[in-house]
C-alpha cells in the first residue's frame, strides 16, 4: 500500500520550545487519520508541518514520497473554522471556484471562463451534497453549510491528501455527525486520505482507521480501541487516567485534578454534550 504520509521521529519545536519528539505516523491512500490530544500538544503545528509552513527540528516527514512544500499542489488544506460575515455577498460557487482559478490556498485570481472549470465545481459541490445552496451568498449559509462549501474547495484540485484543522468545531452534533459521514465517504469514495486534528473523537470514531494522539512531548498511534484506553493514555500522560463508555456510547476521558483548570463551555448549549478547555496537560473529554 502507497504511503501518503510518512513521519520518521519527528520533532517539534515552538519559540524554541520542544513540543514533540520521536514521532512515526504512516498514513496509506485512502485513510482517515485523526490527531487528538489536549490543547498546546502539537497538533496544528504537526498540520503545518505538513503543508511545509513550519520546519521540522529533528526527523523527517515525507508527503507523496517528496517534501512536504513540493507536494502542496496535491494537499487540499481547511484551515480551523471561520465564520463568514453575514453581510458576504459572494456566492458559495464562487468560493469553491477560488481553489481551482486562485492559487493552492483560496487566494482569487482572475477567473479564466471555461467548462471544464465549471464542470469541475459543479462536481464537487455535488460531492459534497452542497448543490441546493451553491448559488447563496456564503455568508447567509448555516455553519454546517459553510462547511460543506469549504471542503468543496479543498477538494476541487483533486488531491490526495486533505488536511482539516478541528472541521467540526462549533457546530452543532447533528451536523458534525453529517459532516464526519461525507469526510468517510470522501475516503472511499474518492481515494482521498485524510489527517484531521479533532477536539472531540466521539464524532468521527466509527469512521477512523488509526489515531494519533499527542500529550507529554510524545505520541501513541494506533486504531481507536489501542489508543483510547485508560493504561494506554495513562502510560502517555504518566497520570492516572480513566476512559469512560457514557450511556449513548460515547467515550470520556477523565484524568487526575491538576489545578489551575481552566473550563470554558466551547459550544453553544443543545442540552446533551458539552466541551470544555483545560490545562494544557490535561486530557481532554472525548
Amino acid at each position: 500500500m502507497t504511503a501518503i504520509v510518512r513521519l520518521e521521529n519527528v520533532a517539534a519545536e515552538v519559540g524554541g520550545r520542544r513540543l514533540l519528539s520521536d514521532v512515526d505516523l504512516r498514513v496509506d491512500a485512502g485513510e482517515f487519520v485523526a490527531l487528538l490530544g489536549p490543547n498546546g500538544a502539537g497538533k496544528s503545528t504537526l498540520i503545518r508541518m505538513l503543508l511545509g509552513l513550519h520546519p521540522v527540528a529533528a526527523g523527517r516527514i515525507t508527503v507523496l514520497d517528496r517534501l512536504p512544500a513540493q507536494a502542496r499542489q496535491d494537499v487540499g488544506y481547511l484551515p480551523q473554522r471561520r465564520r463568514f460575515d453575514p453581510d458576504l455577498r459572494v456566492r458559495a460557487s464562487d468560493l469553491v471556484r477560488l481553489g481551482l482559478d486562485g492559487n493552492h490556498w483560496g487566494f482569487p485570481l482572475p477567473f479564466k471562463r471555461n467548462r471544464t472549470a465549471a464542470e469541475r465545481v459543479s462536481e464537487v459541490i455535488e460531492l459534497v451534497a452542497a448543490t441546493a445552496f451553491a448559488d447563496r451568498p456564503i455568508g447567509e449559509l448555516s455553519g454546517g453549510e459553510q462547511q460543506r462549501i469549504l471542503i468543496a474547495q479543498a477538494l476541487v484540485r483533486r488531491p490526495q491528501l486533505l488536511l482539516l484543522d478541528e472541521p467540526l468545531d462549533s457546530l452543532d452534533l447533528p451536523t458534525q455527525s453529517s459532516i464526519a459521514a461525507l469526510l468517510s465517504d470522501i475516503c472511499t469514495n474518492q481515494e482521498v486520505s485524510i489527517v484531521m486534528v479533532a477536539h472531540d473523537v466521539n464524532p468521527i470514531m466509527s469512521y477512523l482507521d488509526r489515531i494519533a494522539y499527542l500529550a507529554s512531548g510524545k505520541a501513541v498511534v494506533g486504531t481507536p480501541a489501542e489508543v483510547i484506553t485508560g493504561p494506554t493514555l495513562s502510560a502517555l500522560y504518566g497520570t492516572p487516567i480513566e476512559v469512560l463508555h457514557a450511556a449513548d456510547g460515547s467515550l470520556v476521558v477523565v484524568g487526575q485534578p491538576e489545578p489551575p483548570a481552566v473550563h470554558s463551555d466551547r459550544h453553544h448549549s443543545d442540552g446533551h454534550h458539552h466541551e470544555y478547555d483545560r490545562d494544557p496537560r490535561r486530557p481532554h473529554s472525548h
